[in-house]
């Protein structure tokens, strides 16, 4: 059994004239997890910005890319916005004011506040919760869809009964269970802020009916950013059926200015606006948004089919109520096929064990071969900045569950997830011959 330590992007431990990867060849260029994939289309719109000055914040291309996700989502207003992240944020300020009334200059509006939160998400869902001066509570991951737990979102409306918001993230594409979370929140009289930033394109069967993601919370929010399904190489909406929230979301991204000839302000406000030449980008993106969600899939099931055999699974999803957009492909390795693996900070330590494996291994593989793969998201109750922050279960409190006299540690699935799962490269430029060759890197990781 050998050691095998890495923490520098430089350094891996696996060595490629390894025995177990004898006649595969590295990869000339980088394979990547997600790239932005161009077509076009985009230059011309770009190019029609720079030509007519119109570069700055308003434009054809922002009214055009409004209107058109608007009626993909089928929602009735879209706000352009500079990143998914100020979406996310005035979609949190302006469900805490809903709720709680306009807070003093000085003040967040959810000064006070708790709010529950998915754990298993990239921290811009999380952090406007903290720039509103509020506290989240992260609700543990459930297995099925590996989103917020309905189970234990009921167990912490027990535990914080005041509670009247909720930032609910689909991973990687994925819808949570929307049904058994909107009846939660309807019974305790709670909004939803729905981060669909990884899931533009994906569906939830609700009440019989298709509804996409940025369509199911409250005050919805998807991104842009250069590795999404569809990119604007940045950029983000907040979406909604309220005209009178699209007005006030799209005051506040233009710093606040009132109806004067001069520049007047009664609220704080913020330079959140999308450009023009952006826009741009975004406008010839989306007629390929279908084509994205088609070569995203095909890539899931090669996956899929490709590892069959081997102790591990594929990142899930409800085959019956969810159609997802499978914008990161990802698997889980068995917990008797885990090799003996612990992580710092910011360093790991394995080991090699016939048979077996670890993400660690398998990702030092990958990128020993030219192929970028990264960690599971690394669960938020979990993070050093948040370790302060409650964390609920299905069995309640997951803080504090270790007990030196009683075996055992309590449930914590995302923290599980994270230990034993990996993101694999995803690429939808990746050819099919490309992906043998990961799934061949993968499979002898386990010899």
């Amino acid at each position: 059994m050998t050691d095998v330590s890495g923490g520098d992007e430089t350094m891996n431990g696996i060595d490629i004239n390894d025995a177990r990867f004898r006649e595969i060849e590295p990869f000339p260029t980088k394979l990547w997890l997600s790239s932005p994939t161009m077509h076009g289309e985009e230059q011309r719109w770009v190019d029609e910005a720079i030509r007519t000055n119109w570069v700055s914040t308003v434009g054809a291309n922002i009214d055009a890319i409004e209107s058109q996700v608007a009626g993909y989502v089928g929602c009735r207003h879209a706000v352009a916005l500079s990143a998914g992240t100020a979406a996310l944020h005035l979609a949190t300020k302006l469900a805490a004011e809903k709720l709680y009334g306009q807070a003093r200059l000085d003040e967040g509006t959810l000064r006070g506040r708790m709010v529950f939160c998915s754990d298993c998400t990239f921290d811009a869902s999380i952090n406007p919760v903290a720039y509103e001066d509020g506290r989240a509570v992260f609700i543990d991951t459930e297995p099925d869809t590996w989103n917020m737990s309905p189970e234990a979102l009921e167990k912490a409306f027990e535990l914080y009964p005041d509670v009247r918001l909720i930032v609910l993230a689909h991973l990687y594409g994925t819808p949570g269970r929307m049904r058994e979370i909107r009846d939660i929140a309807s019974r305790h009289g709670a909004l939803i802020v729905e981060d669909a930033a990884e899931s533009l394109g994906a569906k939830y069967l609700l009440d019989g009916r298709w509804v996409e993601t940025g369509a199911l919370g409250d005050f919805n929010c998807i991104s842009f950013n250069g590795n999404k399904i569809i990119t604007g190489s940045a950029g983000g909406m907040f979406l909604t059926d309220s005209r009178e929230d699209a007005d006030k979301v799209r005051k506040w991204s233009t710093q606040s200015r009132e109806a004067a000839p001069w520049y007047q302000h009664e609220e704080i406000g913020y330079n959140y606006r999308m450009s023009n030449i952006i826009a741009g980008i975004v406008r010839g993106q989306l007629p390929h948004l279908d084509e994205h969600i088609a070569q995203k899939r095909r890539i899931w099931e090669r996956y899929e089919a490709g590892l069959r055999g081997l102790p591990v699974r594929m990142n899930p999803w409800d085959r019956e109520k969810s159609a997802p957009n499978f914008w990161l492909s990802c698997m889980l390795i068995d917990e008797d096929a885990m090799a003996p693996m612990v992580r710092g900070e910011c360093d790991w330590l394995y080991a090699h064990e016939p048979g077996r494996s670890s993400p660690q291994e398998i990702l030092d593989a990958l990128a020993a071969f030219n192929a970028e793969g990264r960690p599971i998201w690394k669960p938020m109750h979990m993070q050093p900045i948040y370790r302060m922050n409650p964390f609920v279960t299905v069995e309640g409190n997951g803080r504090g569950r270790t007990n030196a006299y009683i075996k055992g540690a309590g449930i914590d699935v995302g923290a599980d997830i994270f230990r034993r799962g990996l993101c694999l490269p995803s690429d939808n430029k990746m050819t099919p011959e490309q992906q043998d060759v990961v799934i061949e890197v993968i499979r002898r990781c386990f010899i």
